[in-house]
């Protein structure tokens, strides 16, 4: 908990970070172990479709409210609604004031890839617009990698 306390501490007082998201919540775009999230203070930036923010969960859980990566879905006069790039299920509405800083690029195997790129735009476009059929695009490739691919059965 400490931990995020400090990650919110420094986005407010201006600084960029780099991080290593956790869990798979934005697979296919970022894998855990592997890739690292470039944060950067919102700075009064306004937040659109496709962008991805790190947000403060009001939601309780065992560790209590967790700070959390993912892609705007909508904003709205009532909120902002997010989903992870592995998820079907939107979340929302949030306030605002959860939002906590906004991802500028990532690092994909030793590649620097900043979020204005076109193709990161194009491929992350095409995700979020696919976000009902998802699960059943994961299933397929993934299936399509372990039979065809690898040779397992």
């Amino acid at each position: 908990m400490e931990y995020c306390q400090d990650i919110e501490q420094l986005l407010q007082e201006g600084r960029n970070l780099n991080i290593k998201p956790q869990g798979y919540s934005m697979y296919p775009v970022l894998v855990p172990g592997r890739d690292e999230a470039f944060i950067e203070p919102l700075n009064g930036r306004k937040l659109k479709r496709g962008d991805v923010v790190l947000y403060r969960r009001d939601k309780e859980s065992e560790s209590g409210s967790i700070l959390v990566l993912h892609r705007i879905w909508k904003v709205k006069p009532e909120g902002i609604y997010l989903v992870g790039d592995n998820q079907k299920e939107i979340e929302g509405p949030l306030r605002p004031d959860q939002m906590k800083g906004i991802m500028a690029a990532m690092m994909r195997k030793e590649k620097y890839i900043p979020v204005t790129e076109p193709m990161y735009r194009v491929l992350t476009g095409i995700w979020l617009w696919m976000r009902p059929v998802r699960p059943f695009v994961s299933k397929t490739v993934a299936f399509v990698k372990r039979k065809i691919i690898t040779g397992k059965r």
